[in-house]
C-alpha cells in the first residue's frame, strides 16, 4: 500500500469517527445514516416516490431541515408558532430535521451538499482531526482552507520552514502569509544561513513582536547572525538550538536574552562548560534547560547558584557522558527545587549519584535514568524510599534492574507512568509486583523478552491502565495474548 493510500484511509477513518461523535452532539443528527428504503420506496413504474405536494423522495432525503426547539425556522430566520411535518406517503419516517444547537442557516435549511461547505458545520467537524490531517483537508477546497486556517486550530503547533528545499523568495513569502493567517506564535527554521535569517526578519515582520518560540535546527548560522536575529525578535522566550555547529560559546555570551525562560541546546559541537556559565549568569528567569553536549563536565554543574534555585524547575542533561557523581552533588545542592530531571545517557552515574538525588530532590515528579547502565536495584530502593511525589520514572536500557528492584517500585503509590523498555532481566515475578500499582496509567515493557504468555496475560487485571506497550517482547506478547488484553481492557491502548 502506498503512502497516499495509507493517508487516505487514515483520514477516512477519522471522518467516520468524527461523524459518529458529531452525530451524538447534535440533536437528531445522524451523518452516518444511510438512505433507508431507497429501492423499496420507489414507485412501481420506476419513478421517484413523491410527497403529497409533489416533492420527490430524493429531494426530501437530500434536505436537512434545521429546527429550533423542535420548530422549523422560516426563510427570514423567525420561528413560527406551529409547524406541521410533511412526510412522503411512501416513507414511514419523518423528514430528517437537524437541530444544530440553535444555529439558523441563512436560508433556513441545508442540503447535504451545502452542509460540507457550511462554515458552522465544518468548523465543528474539523476539531475531530489531527494537525497532519487538517493540513491535508485544507487542500480540498478554498472554503475548507479558510475555515481550517483559523488560529484556534493551530494552538501549540510549530511550523518548520526548510530553507534548503525552499529557496525561492516568492514561495517563502506565501508560507509567511499562511503563518500570519494561522496566527502561529512559534516557528522552526531548518537549514538556515545568516542571509536566510535576514530575509526572514525582513519579509515576515510579524515575527518581531509575535513569535514567542524559535527553533533553529541544522543551520549554518554564525554568532553574528543569531545575535542580530534575537535583537530584532525581542519577544522570544523559548529558544532551541540544534545542530548549529558554527555557534561558539563567546557568541552565546553575547546573544542570550534575559527574557528567555526555556532553552534547549543539542548537537552543537562547541558547547561545553562555559555555555553553562553563560546560561547561569545571563538567564535569571530560566525555568527549563535542556542540554545535550558531550563536552560538559562536572565543573559546569558548579556554575548553578541560588539565582536559579527558585526558577529552574526542569533540567535535562542528555548524553552528557563526562558528568559523574561529583557533578550530581554540585547540582542537587544548587537546585533543590527541581521537579523534573533527566540524566538519560549519562553513563558514568552510579547508585551513589542516585542516592544523592533521592535524598535532596524531594520535589521530583519526573525522573529519567534511561541508558544509565551502571545503576542497579539499589537505586530503585533509594527512589522508592525518598521520592514520595514521583509520578513518572523512565528506566529504559537499565540492564542491571531485576524483579527485586521492581518490587521496591511497587510501593510507590504516586507513580503514574513507568517505562521499563529493554530491561531484559525483568521476568513474570516482576509483573506480579506491578499488578499491585493501582495508580499506574501508562506502562511500557517493550523489549522485556523474558516475559511469558502467562505473565503478560496477567496484566489484564490492570483495568485502570490507559496505555500498555508490549513491542518486541517476543513470544510472551503474541498476537493472541495482545488480542486477549484488548478484548478485556477496552479502555487501554495496547501497543505491540
Amino acid at each position: 500500500m502506498t503512502d497516499k493510500s495509507e493517508q487516505r484511509e487514515k483520514i477516512m477513518s477519522s471522518f467516520s469517527k468524527a461523524c459518529a461523535e458529531l452525530s451524538n452532539s447534535i440533536k437528531g443528527f445522524r451523518l452516518t445514516r444511510s438512505r433507508e428504503n431507497s429501492t423499496s420506496s420507489s414507485s412501481v413504474g420506476g419513478g421517484s416516490a413523491t410527497s403529497p405536494n409533489g416533492t420527490s423522495k430524493d429531494a426530501m432525503n437530500n434536505t436537512v431541515m434545521v429546527t429550533i426547539n423542535g420548530k422549523v425556522p422560516s426563510p427570514n430566520g423567525k420561528v413560527p408558532q406551529q409547524t406541521q411535518a410533511i412526510s412522503p406517503t411512501s416513507i414511514s419516517t419523518k423528514p430528517r430535521k437537524y437541530d444544530l444547537n440553535g444555529y439558523i442557516p441563512k436560508h433556513g435549511q441545508l442540503t447535504q451538499d451545502d452542509m460540507w461547505t457550511d462554515q458552522y458545520f465544518t468548523s465543528k467537524l474539523f476539531w475531530y482531526f489531527s494537525t497532519c490531517e487538517r493540513c491535508t483537508l485544507a487542500q480540498v477546497s478554498e472554503k475548507w482552507r479558510d475555515v481550517l486556517y483559523r488560529p484556534e486550530y493551530w494552538l501549540g503547533v510549530t511550523p518548520v520552514l526548510n530553507f534548503k528545499d525552499i529557496k525561492d523568495d516568492s514561495t517563502r513569502k506565501k508560507f509567511y502569509a499562511s503563518f500570519l493567517q494561522r496566527g502561529f506564535d512559534s516557528i522552526g527554521l531548518y537549514g538556515a544561513t545568516d542571509n536566510d535569517l535576514i530575509s526572514f526578519i525582513t519579509d515576515f515582520p510579524y515575527s518581531r513582536k509575535h513569535i514567542r518560540s524559535l527553533a533553529l535546527r541544522c543551520s549554518n548560522i554564525t554568532d553574528q547572525g543569531l545575535e542580530s536575529m534575537l535583537e530584532k525578535m525581542q519577544c522570544v522566550y523559548r529558544l532551541e538550538l540544534s545542530g548549529c555547529n558554527e555557534l561558539t560559546e563567546p557568541g552565546l555570551w553575547s546573544c542570550l536574552n534575559s527574557k528567555i525562560v526555556s532553552l534547549s541546546i543539542s548537537d552543537c559541537i562547541n558547547v561545553a562548560d562555559d555555555t553553562i556559565a553563560a546560561i547561569s549568569q545571563l538567564l535569571p528567569s530560566l525555568y527549563e534547560l535542556n542540554i545535550q553536549a558531550y563536552h560538559v563536565t562536572d565543573g559546569a554543574m558548579a556554575y548553578f547558584s541560588a539565582k536559579q534555585s527558585y526558577t529552574l524547575n526542569i533540567l535535562r542533561l542528555t548524553s552528557c557522558w563526562e558528568i559523574t557523581n561529583h557533578g550530581i552533588v554540585n547540582l542537587v545542592h544548587s537546585l533543590p527545587n527541581l521537579t523534573t530531571i533527566s540524566l538519560s545517557g549519562c553513563s558514568k552515574i552510579t547508585d551513589d549519584g542516585i542516592e544523592v538525588i533521592a535524598e535532596n530532590l524531594r520535589k521530583l515528579r519526573s525522573l529519567d535514568l534511561s541508558w544509565c547502565s551502571r545503576i542497579t536495584d539499589a537505586s530503585l530502593e533509594y527512589i522508592a524510599c525518598d521520592l514520595g511525589q514521583l509520578e513518572e520514572l523512565t528506566l529504559d536500557r537499565c540492564n542491571n534492574i531485576t524483579d527485586v528492584g521492581v518490587g521496591y517500585l511497587s510501593t510507590m503509590t504516586s507513580l503514574i507512568r513507568l517505562y521499563l523498555r529493554w530491561c531484559t532481566q525483568i521476568r513474570d515475578f516482576g509483573l506480579q509486583h506491578i499488578l499491585t500499582m493501582k495508580n499506574l496509567r501508562i506502562l511500557s515493557l517493550a523489549g522485556c523478552t523474558q516475559l511469558t504468555n502467562t505473565g503478560v496475560s496477567s496484566l489484564v487485571q490492570m483495568r485502570y491502565l490507559e496505555e500498555l506497550e508490549l513491542t518486541n517482547c517476543g513470544p510472551g506478547a503474541s498476537k493472541e495474548v495482545c488480542q486477549y488484553l484488548r478484548d478485556n481492557m477496552y479502555k487501554c491502548l495496547i501497543l505491540e
